[in-house]
Parts: structure tokens; C-alpha cells; sequence
């Protein structure tokens, strides 16, 4: 049912290579040195940690794991951690047969969900990670809208059973403002979405088209979606996402589809958007052509680097549920010769240095001191990704709940913002594609 949201990893990791699992395939992929499995600690010598992980040295997680690496070594005398840079796409692709042999890391990042980690634990390829949570209080650290990535049944299914991963940083979707546009404009910053829905009149009404969108991408059904949550509540999610339960014309979804396409006709979303990226709809709001995107926190540390402008950004107006879930899992596989060094490497990353340090880089920890981040919006982020976790407002994304959904997702929605689908008929189509793979969950 569950399905990893691979829109995640496209528009924002860095490839990197991937080490084998058999000389054949280093051979063919030319990722790494054939003879892998010299770096174990068998032959008597000071023991290495391998890790693995897909996070490039610039970004915030990259940069926070860098140090929990110093900080591993200061604290283990005489073990060394050999990082190796991989790739997610070939990670992916071969994450089977590479952790069903001898080439297995010690500890590994993995990307959540029943088609990628709940697949692995299925196949018996990852440690059951149940005891150590409990006894090293991770699982107090994250709320059960965090947890439900990390826990998996026999059937490889989310939202239950043992502890196959632990995440320790998050991402949900907000809304960005370009201050200086809505001062220019004597608009205010909207705080509840009755405000939010004059403001958007208010910046059409001066010719400007408020809301930056991409119809080839995720951004307009995660419109949509968040619309809908709007007009839901915690239950709804859970059979939407984990029970292969929803009527798309229920209350929620017909508000959401009818909404959606009531501004594309008012023009608060262009209908010029519906071939556009994500990435052209973030540099429509650098370039100041719209005052309000609203997408991840994966934009956050670009916006940071990149706009010329004073902006903030915050929660939707309105919402007390938002698309969002931990991030990627760190995994420990079956064949891990140094478990127990894998499981104190996990704890360092979940400690208040090396969170407040992801914090401070511009990322979104599970565990940080808000008041210990020094920049006012990554504090701010911070704070309102502790306030969705604290309260369980985090609501997974729209394409998760069965596979291939999210091209489903795109195309019917780019149906319903030329007109050539009415919300009923584009209920119609989420509903038919729902069904079928949920189905075969």
C-alpha cells in the first residue's frame, strides 16, 4: 500500500556511487573497487564502522553527520569510520542483493516506506532495532507521527510492528512569504485561511498572480491535498494512508477539488503552470513573480541562499495537519559486523549537539533545543515542525498510499486546472486509481 515519495529524493539529493554487492556488479555499475570487505574487523585489527549515506557534505545533513563522525571517533578510541558516498537512485536498485551478502555496510541510510524499508525488513535484510529504541529512549524522542516510518509488520507494512529504522531529522510542506511584496501591496501576512483567501483576492486584484505552482510536479496536488486536510482530522489521514480507506468524495477531498479549481479560475493559480517544474515554480517566487509558494523544507536552505528579498515562512493558515513525516532512516543491516557500534553512532545523532547542529545548518531535527538555534527562521522552522510532532499533525504526502500514484496525482491534476476535468470527474479518476492498487497491498 505505502509507497516511498521518490519526488523527495529527485529534486533534492546529489548522486553519489554505490559500492557493489558482487565484483560483477562494481564491475557494471563501475561504482567502487572490486574486492570489496577488506574494512571488516575480523582480521584482529582496530575495528571499522562502515557507513553509508546519500547526503551531500554541504547540505545541513550532510554536515551534521560529518561531525557526529568526530565526535563517534573522539568517543571510540581505536575504531575508525569509514564513510562511503552512495547514491540513492542505485541504493534503490540494488539494496537486496548488496545487504544479502558479504559487501553489507554496518549502517545505512534508507529511504522510508513499505516499498523500500518495509521491503528490506521483509526479507529479513534488516536488524530488528525493537530493544536498543527502548532502551536508548529513542523512541521518546519521536512522536508517533515520526515513528510510523520506522516500524514495520511481518507483511513489510508502515505504521506498526518492530523497529526497523530511526529517523532523526524532518520535512514537512509550509508556506513562504515574500514580505516585501505583501508590504508593497499593504497586504498582511495571513495567519488564519480566512485571511489567507482575502489576501490571495487582494494580490489579484493589484494584477499579481499569488501562488507559485507546478503542474508537472508535486507542488499542485500537494495544493490540493493540504486543502483537504483542512477539513480532516487524524483518522481520515490513517485510513487514507495506512488502510487503503478513502471516499474521494467524501467532504474533504470534494471541498479540496472544488477549492483547487476555484482559484485556478480566479487566477490565484495560473493555468500558464500546469506544464511547469518544481524547480521553475521555485524561481518564479526567487524572482519575486509570486509573493506565496508553498511547498518543503527542502527549499528552506536555498531560499536562505538565494532570495533577495525579506521573507518568512510558516504553517498553512488554518491547518492543524500538514503533508510531512520523518526523514530518512538510518537502517542497521542483518549482516552488520558491528551492530552495537552501529546502534552508539544512531545515539550520537539523536544527541542535542549534533540536532541543534542540523538546526543551525538549516535543517529540521526531531530532537533539537529551539531555543539553542541561532538564526530566527530555522528556529522558527523548528519550532513549527516541534508543534505538527507534538500534536501528530504530520500527514505523510498524498502519493504514499499506493504505488504509482503520484503520476496519477500530476496528470489528473493538470485535468482539473486546464478544465478539461471537473472535480467530480477528478474525484472519479483518484478514486478508480486508489482503489485498484490499493487492491494489491
Amino acid at each position: 500500500m505505502l509507497t516511498t515519495r521518490s519526488t523527495t529524493h529527485t529534486r533534492g539529493r546529489r548522486p553519489r556511487t554505490l559500492a557493489a554487492a558482487t565484483s560483477a556488479l562494481t564491475c557494471v555499475f563501475a561504482l567502487t573497487s572490486c574486492g570489496g570487505g577488506s574494512d571488516d574487523d575480523s582480521g584482529g585489527g582496530a575495528k571499522t564502522l562502515r557507513l553509508w549515506h546519500y547526503e551531500a557534505a554541504n547540505s545541513a545533513m550532510g554536515a551534521a553527520w560529518n561531525e557526529a563522525i568526530k565526535e563517534f571517533e573522539a568517543q571510540h578510541p581505536g575504531v575508525k569510520v569509514k564513510f562511503e558516498e552512495k547514491s540513492f537512485d542505485q541504493i534503490q536498485k540494488t539494496a537486496s542483493m548488496v545487504l544479502g551478502s558479504d559487501d553489507a555496510p554496518d549502517l545505512m541510510e534508507y529511504n522510508k516506506g513499505n516499498a523500500t524499508a518495509g521491503l528490506l525488513s521483509k526479507q529479513g535484510l534488516l536488524t530488528d532495532m525493537t530493544t536498543e529504541v527502548t532502551k536508548r529512549g529513542w523512541d521518546k524522542q519521536l512522536s508517533p507521527s515520526i515513528t510510523t516510518t520506522s516500524r514495520y509488520s511481518p507483511a513489510g507494512t508502515m505504521g506498526s510492528g518492530k523497529w526497523y529504522g530511526v529517523p532523526n531529522y524532518g520535512e514537512f510542506l509550509q508556506a513562504y512569504y515574500n514580505k516585501d511584496l505583501f508590504k508593497k501591496y499593504g497586504i498582511e501576512i495571513p495567519t488564519t485561511f480566512d485571511e489567507l483567501t482575502s489576501a490571495l483576492a487582494e494580490f489579484k486584484k493589484h494584477g499579481v498572480t499569488p501562488l507559485a505552482n507546478s503542474g508537472a510536479e508535486y507542488l499542485a496536488h500537494q495544493y490540493v491535498y493540504q486543502l483537504a486536510l483542512t477539513k480532516a482530522d487524524r483518522a481520515w489521514v490513517d485510513d487514507y494512508e495506512l488502510k487503503g480507506k478513502a471516499d474521494f468524495h467524501d467532504a474533504a477531498w470534494t471541498y479540496a477539488a472544488t477549492t483547487f479549481a476555484d482559484w485556478v479560475k480566479k487566477g490565484y493559480i495560473s493555468k500558464d503552470t500546469t506544464s511547469a517544474t518544481a524547480e521553475k515554480a521555485g524561481v518564479s517566487w526567487l524572482q519575486q513573480k509570486a509573493p506565496i509558494i508553498f511547498s518543503g523544507t527542502w527549499w528552506f536552505g536555498r531560499f536562505e541562499d538565494e532570495a533577495k528579498f525579506d521573507w518568512s515562512s510558516g504553517l498553512f493558515p488554518g491547518a492543524a495537519l500538514t503533508p510531512g513525516s520523518g526523514g530518512n532512516l538510518w537502517v542497521v543491516p542483518a549482516k552488520s559486523k558491528n551492530k552495537e557500534l552501529a546502534y552508539e553512532f544512531i545515539d550520537i545523532t539523536m544527541s542535542k549537539k549534533i540536532q541543534n547542529l542540523l538546526g543551525n545548518k538549516g535543517g529540521v531535527p526531531v530532537a533539537a533545543d529551539a531555543s539553542a538555534i541561532k538564526d530566527p527562521k530555522s528556529q522558527a522552522l523548528i519550532e513549527d515542525f516541534n508543534s505538527l510532532s507534538d500534536k501528530n499533525g504530520l500527514a505523510y504526502y498524498p502519493d504514499w498510499p499506493v504505488a504509482g500514484f503520484y503520476d496519477t496525482l500530476v496528470s489528473q491534476t493538470q485535468r482539473l486546472m486546464t478544465g478539461s476535468a471537473s472535480p467530480d470527474q477528478y474525484l472519479d479518476a483518484l478514486q478508480a486509481a486508489y482503489d485498484k492498487g490499493a487492491s494489491k497491498g
